[in-house]
């Protein structure tokens, strides 16, 4: 069974130039997400260097959807819209929007949900390679002083989606908001701060 955290994307834009949009942000390492599971709760965090696996696979797909549903796709890497970075901080995307997406109803319903500020999360869907192929790419260990619940710390994943989502998991995060109209650099900023 698969499970989906949803972590904050920290420094999420949307930036648009005429009819043509991006969305850029960074996926934060080292952050913990509290995930419930079947009434016990367990906290996730990825470590740096976690996509690594797929990202050093040049024909390895990764989609940007809207929501987790490979119904309302923004971007994909095969298709050169999608670009992924990473660093000791963060895992960095860049999105293109195509322009001829821009009247796609789910396109223009996840740009518009990111531009109001109800859209400000991203979380991505992974799975754990087997032991076989990638040992010790997951640790379990009880929280220090909580031995009831455990930390599960992820040194490597298979990345196929990064999705926007409305409910971010990771409370550290911030989200921006950036439009850029015509070539000119008109800015707008909002930053949400989550309890």
């Amino acid at each position: 069974m698969m499970q989906r955290a949803v972590y904050d994307g920290a420094r999420l834009e949307l930036r648009r130039n005429g009819k043509r949009s991006k969305v850029v942000g960074r996926f934060p390492f080292l952050s913990l997400a509290v995930i419930a599971d079947r009434g016990k709760v367990r906290k996730e965090r990825l470590l740096p260097g976690a996509f690594d696996f797929t990202l050093d696979d040049a024909d390895a797909e990764v989609s940007f959807l809207y929501g987790h549903n490979f119904d309302t796709p923004l971007a994909s890497r095969q298709a050169g819209t999608l670009a992924l970075k990473s660093t000791d901080e963060a895992l960095e995307f860049e999105a293109d929007i195509l322009p001829e997406l821009e009247d796609v109803t789910h396109v223009r319903d996840a740009m518009t949900m990111l531009e109001a500020g109800l859209v400000t999360g991203i979380s991505p869907g992974f799975r754990v390679p087997p032991a076989e192929t990638v040992p010790g790419a997951e640790r379990l260990d009880p929280e220090e002083g909580n031995p009831g619940v455990f930390i599960r710390s992820l040194s490597a994943v298979v990345l196929y989606e990064l999705s926007l989502v409305t409910r971010p998991a990771y409370a550290e995060s911030q989200a921006e908001l950036r439009a850029m109209q015509n070539a000119s650099a008109t800015v707008r900023q909002r930053k949400v701060f989550l309890p």
